[in-house]
């Protein structure tokens, strides 16, 4: 049987969908947030919560487990959910590395981010030979998932079969107020801004398929960039706008407007309470300018080939259109 960790969230979602259609017996865990019920029909999908700190609870939940894709993580760039994810992403991710060489696990998959490599210059190419280093380009979470990393490394080096991968900012449909699904609802709204910075970026169904290929393929003690390519913050808005039939972002927002809109979010928060759109690291990131080289996985898998950037932002839009078209008929 197969453990999907986090598989309420959204990457974790579209992993047990896949898992299912491949008829994969999947015991897939969540901990505050219940998947739906579409998600509970799934076909071979038993449905399990587990809090990731409690040893008792992970035991419990890779019993009878061949196969790991950890997946859960708490990932957020608000400085008041820092503490938060620096001891929940390492700590989950040792007791599931623990346990995993306890029970004598076939495989690990770790799901990281290019948010671990660390970025010592806004301009250089990382690679996964990126070694990581305090810098004003990390954020909490990056470092968090780094921490998590090293927990994977250390099980490696117990004997544990794991492999690790590490994606670019993630594209598909989900939750529309949050994470990376919310760009498109500003696209929707008109958002009027745009940077220059520039990111890589990838869909999530992409990111899916390299995770079940890691799985049932012999390699091991590894991490792979997982991105289709690098964007300007200003393309990927100007690409949704244009999928939506909504007017596209007309204003550049410098590095001294976005400095504004963070401050302006964060006073807002200490007022209202209310989670800030723009933070000081989201801010800097889309000023940023980072290429992710994704060279070695597809040297690893020469026949995969990465959803163009125009035809994800376009299965978004649509699935966008029909939420809110299912919406207007409740």
């Amino acid at each position: 049987m197969v453990l999907v960790t986090g598989g309420s969230g959204f990457l974790g979602r579209h992993l047990v969908r896949q898992l299912a259609a491949g008829g994969q017996a999947v015991r897939a865990l969540y901990h505050h947030n219940a998947p739906s019920t579409e998600m509970q029909s799934l076909p071979g999908i038993t449905w399990q919560q587990c809090d990731l700190l409690d040893v008792f609870d992970v035991e419990a939940a890779m019993e009878g487990i061949t196969d790991i894709y950890h997946c859960a993580a708490i990932v957020s760039f608000s400085p008041s959910m820092a503490e938060t994810m620096l001891h929940f992403n390492p700590e989950s991710t040792a007791n599931i590395v623990n346990e995993a060489i306890t029970q004598g696990i076939r495989k690990l998959v770790y799901v990281s981010s290019v948010a671990a490599l660390g970025r010592s210059s806004a301009a250089k190419e990382v690679t996964e030979e990126q070694e990581w280093g305090e810098s004003s380009y990390s954020s909490a979470y990056g470092l968090s998932k780094y921490l998590a990393e090293n927990e994977v490394w250390r099980g490696i080096g117990e004997g544990l079969n794991a492999v690790i991968i590490n994606p670019s900012v993630i594209l598909g449909a989900g939750d529309w107020h949050t994470g990376s699904p919310q760009l498109i609802t500003l696209a929707d709204k008109e958002f009027p801004f745009y940077t220059n910075g520039v990111n890589g970026w990838v869909d999530v169904n992409d990111v899916v398929s390299i995770m079940v290929q890691l799985m049932n393929s012999d390699i091991e003690s590894e991490r792979f960039i997982v991105s289709s390519g690098n964007h300007s913050y200003r393309e990927v808005f100007y690409l949704m706008a244009d999928a939506l039939g909504k007017k596209p972002p007309s204003f550049r927002a410098g590095p001294f407007v976005t400095a504004m809109a963070w401050r302006m979010g964060a006073l807002l928060h200490r007022i209202t309470g209310k989670s800030p759109v723009i933070t000081r690291e989201t801010a800097h990131t889309a000023q940023s300018i980072v290429h992710y080289n994704n060279s070695k996985l597809l040297e690893a898998f020469p026949t995969f080939h990465y959803t163009p950037l125009q035809e994800t932002i376009s299965h978004m839009a649509g699935a966008f259109r029909k939420r809110n078209i299912q919406q207007a008929q409740i």
